[in-house]
């Protein structure tokens, strides 16, 4: 099947620069590999997105997704296994068929860090989770932690402190990189135990959680805590190995592309938290969809 414009990703960059090609006149097909709305889904409640008071991350996903399907713009949850960017003709394989366009915007979002302590894997799923809006109802009375310093590790923290005995927050560094006035309110939350300058060397339990080992990393000491769930928030990485070769990567491996979204390759752009940039939040992912898709349309009509 040939499109005009081809998206990878249905988070809000991706959803934005569906909007903004369709309205542009072009074809427009957007690929997601597994829910449409991407990171924010994780997200409890947004409060900094302008002229929207406050609106859970859900919410705000399926607003989104309804106003682009509701445009008649066509929406697959397919994951992509192979492309081909460097020529004019882009094209981009699923287990279910082959997709061309002229014009490729790849919106692929990040995925989350692990600890890659012993026990996190064997018991993701079982106590071990990256999700607290997913996962935290079932906790509720229950004993956890969150490992992080950022302000999904603090939102995480507060979230589960509504409903959880306590909440261990555990950060590797003695001030948190999130903001000030969740540091605060984290600090003034009494059941919400801080462990700063400490990394879990280990997961404990058999068949579920049942604690963590902690290190003090100015001391070496050791602590154990009794835990029904750790909750993972220790920040984000790009998945862009599948693009090497063909796009630009810095050294951390994301896509090299400026403000205005364009890569190296001539009718492909990056959008969002896959690109190369200083602030990463929904806002300026859905601004970077915007600026991709007009760029994506102006270079599918300079081939006609």
């Amino acid at each position: 099947m040939k499109y005009d414009v081809l998206i990878l990703g249905g988070g809000p960059a991706g959803l934005a620069a569906a909007l903004y090609a369709k309205r542009a006149g072009v074809s427009v097909l957007v690929l997601e590999r597994s829910i449409y709305g991407g990171q924010v889904t994780n997200t409890p409640t947004v409060e900094n997105y302008p002229g929207i008071l406050n609106i859970s991350g859900v919410d705000l996903a399926m607003a989104l997704y309804e106003q682009v399907t509701g445009l008649g713009i066509e929406v697959r949850l397919e994951e992509p296994v192979s492309y081909q960017l460097d020529a004019p003709a882009k094209a981009v394989a699923t287990a279910r068929g082959l997709y061309e366009a002229k014009a490729v915007i790849v919106a692929n979002g990040v995925k989350r860090r692990t600890l890659g302590c012993p026990g996190e894997e064997r018991l993701a799923g079982r106590g071990v989770s990256y999700c607290a809006a997913c996962d935290g109802a079932f906790f509720q009375g229950a004993e956890v932690a969150i490992v992080g310093g950022g302000n999904t590790a603090l939102e995480d923290a507060l979230f589960l402190s509504n409903n959880c005995a306590a909440v261990h927050l555990i950060h590797r560094r003695d001030q948190f990189r999130g903001s000030s006035i969740l540091a605060e309110a984290v600090k003034k939350r009494q059941n919400i135990h801080l462990h700063l300058n400490s990394v879990v060397e280990e997961i404990t339990g058999e068949e579920k959680v049942a604690g963590a080992r902690l290190r003090d990393v100015t001391t070496g000491e050791e602590t154990r805590l009794e835990l029904s769930g750790v909750f993972v928030a220790v920040g984000l990485a790009p998945d862009n190995a599948a693009f090497a070769g063909q796009l630009a990567l810095d050294g951390a491996g994301y896509i090299q592309a400026g403000e205005d979204c364009r890569t190296n390759l001539a009718g492909v752009f990056a959008a969002g938290d896959t690109r190369t940039k200083e602030v990463r939040q929904i806002i300026t992912a859905a601004a970077d969809g915007a600026v991709a898709a007009l760029g994506a349309a102006n270079y599918v009509n300079s081939l006609e």
